[in-house]
């Protein structure tokens, strides 16, 4: 366990880095925000293509593995919704709380460390869950939010929808990566290097960024932002670990990578579409918080006992 905690520790370190740079103004907030738009548009989806340009389509996509993290994820989601509904939250806000617990940082954290921790197999099965947690449950709390106010479902909440994804570029170079190997193209040198080069910059940036970014958190509303992060590290992976491995039965190889995925912190994104809809964002901005300080410690537990370390 010593060593698993060891090899997460770089990571968590350069998160740590990015807040105390933060912190003393070194790197303002909106430094942080330029950075995070590159890794966002650049770094992280030179890196996403290349994994699933050079993975065969079998690798990224299973049908066992898709249904087994759903089912762990809408468990915890319809939980976390009912928690929230039983406080008489309104619908708005009880969509964001149950994205907050199902959503974790796979993009920015997930996918370079969990490749770089449990090895390039890991790829594949960490691409499905982001390719999952981007097209369903960003489709979801976006369909539960605009159908909440206007009252109904209507045909333009589709139009939304499909603009939303194809506007994300996590999506994008994933799609055009899986396109390519469904082609079978291989990569050109010049290419492969070029990618290889600026993909290799998401993990530094991205953690970076994740560090800097929660020197504007604020820890209002603890009771609940506790309650989310604990369903986030604890509820959210042992449901996906029962799913996977005792109903779905997944190969437990892949089925570790997915528990781990779903043992990380909140995401940030689930920050910016609370902000951007203006429902409960200092609620999620603790959740980050909070959850991220706890990871450094939950995280190494569970790829401790996926690893048998």
């Amino acid at each position: 366990m010593l060593a698993i905690f060891l090899k997460t520790l770089p990571f968590f370190a350069l998160i740590g880095l990015g807040w105390a740079a933060g912190r003393v103004r070194v790197f303002p907030e909106a430094a942080s925000e330029w950075l995070t738009r590159f890794v966002f548009y650049f770094a992280l989806s030179a890196m996403l293509f290349r994994f699933a340009a050079t993975l065969p389509l079998a690798e990224i996509f299973d049908a066992r593995f898709a249904a087994a993290y759903l089912a762990g994820c809408l468990a915890v989601y319809l939980l976390a919704t009912l928690v929230a509904r039983t406080r008489g939250r309104p619908a708005t806000e009880a969509a964001v709380e149950a994205q907050c617990a199902v959503i974790g940082n796979t993009g920015f954290l997930g996918v370079p460390m969990l490749t770089a921790i449990l090895g390039p197999k890991a790829a594949g099965p960490v691409l499905m869950v982001l390719a999952i947690d981007l097209i369903v449950f960003s489709s979801l709390i976006t369909l539960i939010i605009t159908a909440s106010r206007e009252g109904k479902v209507s045909p333009r909440i589709g139009g939304v929808l499909a603009l939303g994804l194809m506007k994300n570029p996590m999506i994008v170079s994933m799609a055009a990566g899986m396109a390519f190997s469904a082609a079978r193209l291989p990569l050109p040198a010049p290419a492969e290097e070029f990618l290889a080069l600026l993909g290799a910059a998401a993990t530094p940036c991205a953690l970076f960024a994740i560090g800097a970014s929660l020197v504007s958190k604020t820890a209002e509303r603890m009771s609940v932002a506790v309650w989310l992060s604990t369903a986030k590290l604890v509820l959210h992976p042992l449901a996906v670990a029962v799913a996977a491995l005792l109903v779905f039965g997944v190969e437990p190889e892949a089925a570790g990578v997915m528990i781990a995925a779903a043992a990380l912190p909140v995401a940030g994104n689930v920050y910016i579409l609370a902000r951007h809809y203006g429902v409960a964002p200092q609620r999620v901005s603790a959740s980050i918080l909070i959850s991220t300080m706890a990871s450094i410690v939950t995280v190494s537990l569970v790829i401790g006992w996926i690893t048998g370390a």
